[in-house]
């Protein structure tokens, strides 16, 4: 795995002026939640949103989370990233490694097998970086939004996060 760099999972056009940094966490239902909210705002802002997903498992009270958050970084390195976050966040319950691998073909990963067990620990490094971040910039719950660097406080509803963006209302 190259270097980590912050932006490396992006949804949306890399040259967008405005960008939602999202930490969440694959096992939280209130980032299953937003998953479909900030997808449909980035959607929507006319390529003028950018979306950038970093890691940030709540392990201790999500036992499934840093395993997913691994299959979602061997995803990544095989192009399917978006793909298996989809997945991953629709199947919340079903995070085994079994789970994990059987996700992955379903969304066609190259070699689904790369997902679990062993072969995804080559990715704690790019996790762990995410974690380390998100909590030097005081994150404690998922999902924690930052909006062109500021905290979001408000609630993760569309209405909210385009006023927020200061995109016209739909």
């Amino acid at each position: 795995m190259g270097a980590v760099t912050w932006d490396r999972h992006s949804y949306g056009d890399p040259a967008a002026p405005l960008v939602v940094v999202e930490h969440a966490d694959f096992e939280c239902p209130y980032c299953a939640a937003a998953a479909p909210v900030l997808r449909r705002v980035v959607d929507g802002s006319d390529g003028r949103v950018r979306l950038v997903f970093r890691h940030f498992p709540l392990f201790t009270k999500h036992p499934f989370a840093l395993t997913a958050a691994l299959a979602s970084e061997a995803a990544a390195e095989q192009g399917v990233f978006w793909e298996l976050h989809d997945e991953l966040f629709t199947h919340q319950s079903s995070l085994t490694d079994a789970d994990l691998v059987a996700h992955a073909a379903r969304v066609g990963v190259p070699r689904p097998e790369l997902v679990a067990g062993e072969a995804a620990q080559q990715h704690r490094p790019a996790v762990e970086a995410d974690y380390a971040d998100a909590g030097a910039a005081g994150v404690r719950g998922t999902p924690t939004l930052f909006v062109d660097g500021r905290l979001y406080t408000g609630r993760v509803e569309e209405s909210a996060l385009r006023r927020e963006l200061g995109l016209p209302r739909r």
